[in-house]
């Protein structure tokens, strides 16, 4: 008897491990398929030619934005997904776009300038040449007590620096093997860091609008510091569907800014030539969301969903290259490659490129609430239960080197054990940090595991982001096939494993930490 009893505790253990260890088997097979696929025969530049290109830039609401997602959705269609849609997700506001514009230097001599309009910049109504005035200080007082300097002139924010800074840090850079195994939180703001950053922005708001008032004609900003000769443009609360039209407003290249601002402080008379012209849409204050699914193939399964995504929507003084039509290339050629195998996924998986990240995840935040609940009362819809996980794409064009587990333990030692046959390709790292600042974060707020991967970070934060040098050329096209090729594998893995991927307990109710960033 005795006997008997061991045996069998020895065969029943033996069989609890080979269960266990059977819960994360690879299929090999399937995944030599993906790689060779994704590697060897992407469509990645193609894609990428479409977005950035064919497309132009992809503020939210914009032409621009419009032209991708209709060709995104045509695309999805040749493909043979499903439930290919533009799904709006709530209102916005107005769509914008530049038509025109030049800036120039008229005396004391005449000299041309880089510079690009401000998101839902107004027009001057024509070419307007004006002297140029040096605002000490964004401040209601201030500008009052200088009406008279300001009305019919060209301002200058007199931005304190006063000098180009040389830096001896890499314009483009990898991770090392041990920088990923140190990684800490990034992109992560508290909501009290957010707090202090709202009454600067509705100051800033009302001083700009104050200048308008006065009888400012254009406000002129330097570019901020981080690469000579790139110019980052974006904004904040001009896509609301009130106070326009705006006041004209100018980002410059920070050389020609301080070659102005010198002389003025040398007391030079400068004279301004400006030619501004932007066209507001409001035809429809709807945003959309880009959607499309293989639908499940598991009776019991195919009710569950894996999602894979990225933003969509970009500034506009370039085709929003590295931030993000990169996320959307990938997860886009993802996709592809599981349709090009012929997959048939046990669960449905679903991309959804969103409009309005920039904005504050307006798109991502929007589809949450409307399909599984809102974080603030976590108040949960049944849809909320049916979702896996969505894996994210949006730091640029880097190589995937691994991903940010959000603090999910479980998730974390299966999406390790899904890396080691990617080791190769340069993708190992899993760290329990987390990374903030993009649509991941819309999920997590629900209870729902979002994903960022950890991608190398070439020239994102030095010279791409949100700058007018964010285009199809700073794509690293080997790097975004092997991105690629990583998401198709971890979506395979999702779609077809005996359960969903673990979750962390769900959050107490608390409001997300975007929402009350921007004003009405």
């Amino acid at each position: 008897m005795r006997k008997r009893f061991y045996l069998f505790l020895t065969v029943f253990i033996s069989l609890s491990f080979n269960l266990l260890a059977q819960s994360e088997i690879i299929d090999l097979g399937i995944m030599n398929k993906i790689r060779d696929e994704g590697l060897n025969r992407s469509k990645v530049s193609w894609i990428a030619h479409n977005i950035t290109d064919v497309s132009g830039s992809r503020l939210t609401n914009s032409p621009g934005y419009k032209r991708a997602a209709d060709w995104i959705i045509a695309t999805l269609q040749q493909w043979g997904l499903t439930n290919v849609q533009a799904e709006p997700w709530g209102d916005f506001g107005y769509g914008w776009s530049v038509e025109k514009s030049y800036a120039a230097m008229t005396a004391p001599y005449y000299a041309n300038f880089i510079s690009y309009p401000s998101p839902w910049s107004g027009s001057t109504e024509g070419p307007v040449a004006a002297p140029a005035f040096l605002l000490e200080k964004i401040d209601s007082n201030y500008i009052v007590q200088n009406a008279g300097k300001i009305k019919g002139h060209i301002i200058l924010y007199n931005n304190s620096d006063t000098f180009v800074h040389s830096t001896d840090k890499p314009e483009s850079s990898r991770y090392s093997d041990s920088t990923l195994n140190n990684l800490s939180d990034t992109y992560m703001f508290s909501k009290a860091e957010l707090n202090l950053f709202l009454p600067q922005i509705i100051k800033q708001m009302h001083a700009e609008k104050l200048l308008q008032q006065i009888g400012a004609i254009a406000l002129i900003r330097m570019t901020r510091e981080e690469a000579d000769g790139a110019v980052f443009v974006d904004g904040f609360g001009g896509y609301r569907k009130k106070d326009q039209p705006a006041l004209p407003q100018l980002v410059m290249e920070k050389e020609d800014y301080l070659r102005i601002k010198r002389l003025l402080k040398d007391g030079q008379e400068v004279k301004l030539e400006l030619d501004i012209k932007t066209k507001l849409d409001g035809a429809d204050f709807k945003s959309y969301n880009v959607v499309g699914e293989i639908p499940g193939a598991d009776p019991k399964l195919k009710s569950e969903v894996v999602m894979l995504g990225g933003h969509l929507d970009s500034w506009q003084s370039a085709t929003g290259a590295t931030d993000n039509a990169a996320g959307c290339i990938a997860t886009m050629e993802a996709i592809r490659i599981l349709k090009a195998l012929g997959i048939k996924p046990k669960r449905t998986i679903r991309i959804a490129l969103w409009s309005g990240e920039e904005q504050g995840l307006l798109g991502s935040f929007g589809y949450i609430k409307n399909h599984f609940g809102d974080p603030a009362d976590m108040k949960l819809k049944p849809e909320q239960s049916k979702i896996s996980v969505y894996y994210n794409l949006d730091n640029g064009t880097g190589k995937i080197r691994g991903i940010f587990a959000q603090g999910n333990e479980k998730a974390a030692s299966i999406f390790s054990e899904w890396l080691k046959p990617l080791n190769d390709l340069g993708a190992s790292a899993v760290t329990l940090h987390n990374t903030g600042s993009t649509d991941h974060l819309s999920f997590d707020a629900v209870g729902i595991p979002g994903f960022q991967f950890i991608q190398d970070p070439i020239d994102y934060e030095t010279r791409t982001h949100h700058s007018n040098f964010d285009t199809f050329d700073h794509l690293k096209t080997e790097d975004l096939k092997q991105a690629a090729t990583i998401i198709a594998v971890f979506v395979y893995n999702s779609a077809m494993r005996t359960e969903m991927i673990p979750r962390k307990p769900l959050p107490k109710p608390e409001k997300f930490i975007f929402e009350d960033l921007l004003p009405d």
